[in-house]
C-alpha cells in the first residue's frame, strides 16, 4: 500500500539546498533528487521548492524528521490519508519549532477527543480556551508561513515520485 504527499520546503539557504536534496532522497531511497529551486520572495537571500511524492504510508514524518536537522529550513509536509492510516501535516518554522497534527481527507487537521478533554479540564475562561485551540490547530505555525506560502505564487512544479 502506498499514499502520497508534498514538501513544501518555504525558505531554505541556497548552501543547505543540496544537503536537503540529499536527505530528501535518502528516506525516499533514491540515489539523486534534484528540487526545482526559486527564489523566495518573502525571505531576500533564501530559495524555496515544492514536490510531491509517493511512498509507504509513515514516509512523511521520515522526510520532516530528516529536514528537522536545519534549524534554519521553513518547510511543511504532508501526508496524504491511505487505508487504515490518517494522513498528517508536519509543519516546522525556525524557533518554533515542529507542529505535527492529524489531517482529514480534505487537508483538514483533526483535533484527537483526548487532547480536547484535556484542555477544558485545565481552561478557566473562554480566552485560555481560545488559545488553547490555536495552539492544538498550530495557527502560530500558520501565521508564520502564510507569507512564505503566498509568496510562492503559481510557479511551475515539477513532481517527485518514488518507485518501489
Amino acid at each position: 500500500m502506498q499514499t502520497r504527499g508534498v514538501i513544501y520546503i518555504h525558505s531554505s539557504p541556497p548552501a543547505v539546498c543540496p544537503h536537503v536534496e540529499w536527505a530528501i532522497g535518502r528516506v525516499l531511497g533514491s540515489a539523486t533528487v534534484k528540487l526545482g529551486w526559486a527564489p523566495q520572495e518573502a525571505e531576500r537571500g533564501t530559495m524555496r521548492a515544492e514536490r510531491a511524492w509517493t511512498a509507504e504510508p509513515g514516509v512523511g514524518a521520515e522526510i520532516a524528521k530528516a529536514l528537522a536537522q536545519w534549524p534554519m529550513l521553513r518547510f511543511e509536509v504532508t501526508e496524504d490519508p491511505s487505508a487504515g492510516v490518517d494522513g498528517e501535516r508536519i509543519m516546522h518554522v525556525p524557533g518554533r519549532g515542529v507542529y505535527r497534527a492529524a489531517m482529514s481527507a480534505g487537508g483538514g487537521i483533526m483535533i484527537a477527543e483526548d487532547r480536547i478533554r484535556a484542555l477544558l479540564a485545565t481552561t478557566t475562561s473562554a480566552e485560555a480556551l481560545r488559545g488553547g485551540l490555536d495552539q492544538l490547530l498550530g495557527l502560530e505555525w500558520d501565521r508564520e508561513l502564510s507569507p512564505y506560502r503566498q509568496a510562492a505564487g503559481g510557479d511551475e512544479q515539477s513532481w517527485l515520485s518514488q518507485v518501489s
